[in-house]
């Protein structure tokens, strides 16, 4: 998947005019919230001539403190429930009180969840929202809240280290937290350096988000965005390289009336495991594409643990195959299009090992339209 940056501008603090963007340097998106105020309306039309200025098309997403940060001046806005704390506040009240005008506004919404991890200092929100932290060490409690997200319908996570974080938020949290949710991973709060970054996409964000480090050092910004570009072509061109070879074994299945899944397991860039769903001709309600591509993969190897492995299938795993990949030890697991249905998601979200990472949507509309055209064919 892509990866993509976000530069938070406070209202209260931002310098528009240090910003050094142009059409080579630029983040994927301009989130503009703060913890304590200011003229959030006034703030975006300024961005917004800026933007125009820059000659660049970079949407404006709102990252409200409360409900008095809303503008219908922005492009979309992140709907956020602070999880993390217990104060019902901003758990649902402030929601409560800009709902509506969201609603009429027609604006882009993504309904969030806000999960504050102690990063070593006092932050503004845990001030102004009379809340703690989650404790960092606490790996189980941050992954069960955001599980608790996802099956609340939240359709992003948003993990913050907090403004001016000594310490963000580890990677061992962000692989934990993606191994058990398929919807979009914000990563913010600490991060100071590319390879920071870099860390935090490689363990699972889909999003980092950096703040405080551009107000002091803008000119760091093009070091930034230079990584975000090159993390994300390789990224993206590897993953849709090895989903196409598992659309392959798809297609293999579907020349024997079997579901079209297939999948194939890739260690140090080479396929070491292929296989497509075989239930029909096997009579074998087991022969799953990833069962068979896992047991190849494992007599490739020579043994049953691949830690070492990525698993590329074309739809998301059901509870029985994602029980196999944790068993395995897979370390990443890349799927296609999503099985709300019977996906382990639903079912099984922590099934895989603690450490693995997730990375869903790779090439899902290939993905999806192979399996709709089976069923459609069957009607």
């Amino acid at each position: 998947m892509e990866k993509q940056l976000a530069i938070l501008l406070d209202p209260e603090k931002a310098n528009l005019d240090m910003l050094p963007i142009s059409d080579s340097c630029h983040p994927d998106y301009l989130f503009v919230g703060g913890s304590t105020g200011g003229d959030t309306t006034e703030f975006v039309k300024k961005l917004r001539l800026k933007i125009e200025d820059w000659k660049l098309k970079i949407p404006i997403i709102l990252f409200p403190g409360n409900s008095s940060q809303f503008t219908p001046e922005a492009d979309g806005i992140l709907f956020l429930s602070l999880l993390s704390g217990k104060n019902p506040e901003y758990l649902v009240n402030q929601q409560i009180k800009s709902a509506r005008r969201i609603y009429e506004s027609h604006m882009d919404f993504v309904p969030t969840a806000y999960i504050l991890i102690d990063g070593g200092v006092e932050t503004s929100t845990m001030r102004v929202t009379q809340t703690q932290p989650l404790d960092p060490t606490d790996v189980d409690t941050i992954v069960d809240t955001c599980i608790a997200a996802q099956m609340m319908g939240k359709k992003a996570i948003y993990l913050e280290a907090g403004s001016g974080a000594i310490t963000p938020v580890s990677t061992e949290i962000i692989k934990a937290v993606r191994a058990h949710i398929s919807i979009k991973l914000i990563v913010g709060g600490g991060i100071r350096t590319p390879e920071a970054m870099q860390s935090a996409y490689d363990a699972g964000a889909d999003i980092v988000v950096i703040g405080n480090h551009f107000e002091d050092h803008p000119e760091e910004l093009e070091r930034f965005c230079r990584n975000v570009e090159t993390s994300s072509a390789r990224n993206l061109e590897d993953d849709e390289k090895f989903m196409r070879l598992a659309i392959e074994e798809a297609r293999k299945a579907l020349k024997k009336d079997e579901i079209p899944i297939g999948c194939v397991v890739v260690s140090q860039g080479q396929i070491i495991g292929r296989g497509h769903n075989l239930t029909e001709t096997l009579e074998d309600v087991t022969a799953h594409a990833e069962m068979q591509a896992i047991t190849a993969a494992a007599q490739t190897v020579g043994g049953k643990y691949l830690p070492d492995a990525t698993l590329y299938v074309t739809v998301e795993p059901c509870p029985m195959c994602a029980g196999a990949i944790g068993w395995a030890q897979i370390s990443r697991i890349v799927y296609g299009a999503p099985d709300p249905k019977r996906g382990y998601a639903t079912y099984a979200p922590r099934v895989f090992h603690p450490k693995a990472t997730v990375t869903a949507g790779v090439l899902t509309n290939e993905c999806r339209a192979m399996i709709q055209e089976f069923f459609k064919s069957k009607r």
